[in-house]
């Protein structure tokens, strides 16, 4: 199971993080506080808003604030009676009004039973400077959450949905937010017109490198009355299938820094409303094919941080209980750990003494006898197991220095082919070979030359990244 998740997500669930946070079941309540938009004058706005203003299912706004919440609140005390809420204000921009019309809103709320926190959706370019220090002021009463609508990183396409701003103004918010240690929630929309897979991969990429503490990920809605509805009938843009949808979220899961909470993975248009996909309208499907996709994969939030969680599901999905596999450079033992607990017989190869101290005292403390380690050099691999000849499945190279050790001793190119030529000689007919390859000056010179000896010899091998940067980490695996 996810470390995030209490239900066998594969990523970071609100209702992990809430419940962790007030120990107990908490809902959010969407409340329709009667706000404008500064981006809806004239007719105008976001081509896709509809004109209840991203609030189709937030409360009616002829309703008081009480009368919405009790009406949410007594359909969840039927089913859990004890639990707590969080107000969110959906509906339009709620941040739009005067200090005065705010601090009535939303003060009004915290007064109802069982409300532990506010969410706020709002704009960018919609907080004040005296706005922003009332929010700072009730962040230290309640907790609060703005939800900062982005839509997408690209200006270009910004302009063309008629955003009203663009992404500086976006990440000049967020910084201004965070200095005051007020949480931020983003909400992006795959399959705007136009974009690509890298637009929509380099939006969550960005956000990485920001200081957000969640995110809601939407599907494109062209609604009726909007000028989506007319910009989709004049160019006939392509909108997202389902199944283009499921991998492009899975794929920004995978790139999602672990820590950012996973509000919403899909959202469904008002169904009177709806002209295209229809396929949204059947939301816990859409949900449901994630989690099946992501458990295809064996993938899971941040899994594209490391090259080595490729490495681990590779171990974990290929060795049997039956196997006897090989630890070229057993480092720290994390790796020949994770190899003792899949493999029969594990035979673990290091030159240096502290490495090979390391992982004898990793193995001791987790009661691991079926590793034998040997302070020699990977090169002489067939020398120490000449009697296993066509019966290895998995011979693994993590290449590099030892991390708590003398940097200036390293693994080689000329020692690593060497142990490459004679391992492929071990292998079993199944059996590969892992090597993970790093940027460093010899690093990058036996990746180089491993490659050169697989192409030479016409040795069948295939590369992974989880990243576009070269200059990265990558695995090389390599079959007979």
């Amino acid at each position: 199971m996810f470390k995030y998740s209490t239900d066998n997500k594969r990523y970071h669930t609100l209702n992990y993080d809430l419940t962790n946070r007030f120990n107990t079941r908490v809902f959010k309540v969407s409340l329709n506080g009667n706000f404008s938009c500064p981006n809806f004058k004239n007719g105008s706005g976001c081509i896709f808003c509809s004109a209840k203003g991203s609030g189709d299912f937030a409360g009616n706004k002829e309703d008081d604030l009480l009368t919405q919440f009790n009406s949410i609140k007594s359909k969840l005390n039927n089913k859990w009676p004890d639990t707590k809420y969080i107000a969110y204000f959906q509906a339009n921009t709620n941040t739009y009004a005067p200090v005065s019309v705010l601090k009535k809103k939303f003060e009004e709320v915290l007064t109802f039973p069982n409300v532990v926190g506010i969410n706020i959706g709002t704009r960018p370019d919609a907080i004040t400077d005296e706005c922003l220090d009332y929010l700072t002021d009730l962040s230290k009463r309640t907790f609060l959450t703005i939800e900062l609508g982005l839509q997408t990183m690209h200006d270009d396409t910004l302009k063309l949905i008629n955003r009203g701003h663009d992404l500086a103004c976006f990440d000049n918010c967020v910084k201004r937010l965070r200095e005051k240690n007020i949480n931020v929630v983003v909400h992006i929309i795959n399959g705007l017109p136009f974009e690509t897979f890298d637009m929509m991969m380099d939006t969550v990429k960005h956000l990485n490198k920001l200081d957000i503490q969640g995110i809601k990920i939407h599907m494109l809605h062209v609604l009726k009355n909007t000028k989506l509805e007319s910009f989709y009938e004049e160019t006939n843009f392509h909108l997202l299938t389902k199944e283009e949808y499921v991998r492009i979220v899975c794929d920004q899961i995978e790139e999602l820094n672990e820590n950012i909470v996973i509000h919403r993975l899909t959202g469904d248009g008002a169904k009177e409303d709806l002209i295209a996909p229809l396929w949204t309208l059947k939301k816990v499907s859409v949900l449901n094919d994630i989690d099946k996709e992501l458990k295809k994969r064996g993938t899971y939030q941040g899994f594209n941080k490391s090259i080595l969680n490729r490495v681990n599901l590779i171990y974990e999905r290929f060795i049997k209980p039956g196997d006897i596999v090989v630890d070229a450079t057993c480092g720290n033992g994390n790796d020949t750990l994770a190899l003792s607990k899949l493999a029969k017989e594990v035979y673990a190869f290091d030159i240096q003494t502290g490495a090979i101290n390391n992982t004898k005292e990793i193995l001791k403390k987790n009661e691991r006898n079926n590793v034998t380690l040997i302070n020699d050099s990977h090169e002489y691999i067939d020398k120490y197991l000449k009697k296993y000849k066509r019966k290895i499945s998995l011979i693994t190279f993590n290449l590099g220095y030892l991390p708590s050790g003398n940097k200036k001793i390293m693994t080689n190119h000329k020692s690593t082919v060497n142990a490459i030529k004679k391992g492929l000689n071990l292998l079993n007919k199944k059996g590969i070979i892992l090597v993970t390859c790093y940027p460093h000056e010899e690093g990058k010179k036996e990746a180089k030359e491993i490659i050169n000896y697989l192409t030479d010899n016409k040795i069948a091998y295939k590369i992974y990244r989880n990243t576009n940067n070269n200059n990265a980490p990558f695995l090389i695996e390599i079959k007979e």
